[in-house]
């Protein structure tokens, strides 16, 4: 009997410590998310303002041998579920619109009645997918862990692993480097749904926009083809009060330019 009860003592404390361990092991793993989770958000902050905003970005796409193209934009961003892109330059496409609300995004084209739906991923131009400029943060669209810290000209970087919460998002993952101190984006990585490095990013030239010390240009390098680059530059931004009826389908031909 005393046997039975030792062996029986040592499997009930066996147990239990598997489940304190387990528990202890869930508990720091939820943590762990979210800090990551709030490193994005506040990242995200940095990058763009949480009230309604209307920003313009020019982009300048270059390549080994060819002609520049420059391309300019406005940006109406309500939440991280609701944008208008409208296309101000070159004229010829001028009156072209993307409407984004929730995951579901659409462009208007003035000589077509109604609107085509695209993805995300898509190419707006050059390195530039349609998420890039319809999304304006990353914590909606993706789960974020911490993979590890860096250091980078005597600054430490938290080094984010970003999966896209489904694959309507613009990319599958994204490695994002964001500094310690001030959770200053420094530069990303984007990879597609088979692992393949698709496109690096660099996060310059802050400036006092907001309230806030924001990045107002944004390189964007392909990894898969040398030299060919573009270069996002924001200007222009500005809170404003955007009522939900703009970003409905049936208001796109009314948004002045």
């Amino acid at each position: 009997m005393r046997t039975i009860s030792v062996y029986y003592l040592f499997t009930v404390i066996t147990v239990i410590f598997l489940f304190v361990t387990a528990a202890s092991a869930a508990s720091t793993a939820s943590n762990d998310a979210e800090l990551a989770q709030s490193i994005l958000e506040k990242a995200d902050q940095i990058r763009f303002p949480r009230e309604s905003f209307q920003v313009d970005v020019n982009i300048t796409t270059t390549a080994p041998g060819e002609s520049a193209d420059m391309r300019k934009y406005r940006v109406l961003s309500k939440g991280n579920e609701n944008s208008v892109v409208m296309t101000t330059e070159p004229a010829s496409e001028r009156g072209q619109i993307l409407l984004m609300k929730g995951r579901d995004l659409w462009v208007f084209m003035p000589d077509i009645s109604q609107p085509i739906r695209l993805s995300m991923s898509q190419r707006l131009t050059g390195q530039v997918a349609n998420g890039d400029l319809a999304r304006a943060n990353f914590a909606g669209d993706y789960s974020a862990t911490i993979l590890r810290t860096d250091e980078i000209d005597g600054e430490k970087y938290y080094v984010l692993e970003l999966i896209g919460v489904d694959r309507s998002v613009t990319y599958h993952k994204v490695l994002y480097w964001v500094r310690q101190s001030n959770f200053w984006p420094y530069r990303a990585e984007f990879y597609s749904l088979s692992n393949r490095l698709l496109k690096t990013s660099r996060y310059e030239d802050f400036e006092m926009t907001l309230g806030k010390l924001r990045p107002t240009r944004l390189v964007m390098e392909d990894a898969l083809h040398k030299g060919e680059e573009s270069v996002l530059e924001y200007s222009g931004m500005k809170l404003r009060e955007l009522p939900d009826k703009i970003f409905t389908k049936d208001y796109l031909k009314r948004l002045d330019q």
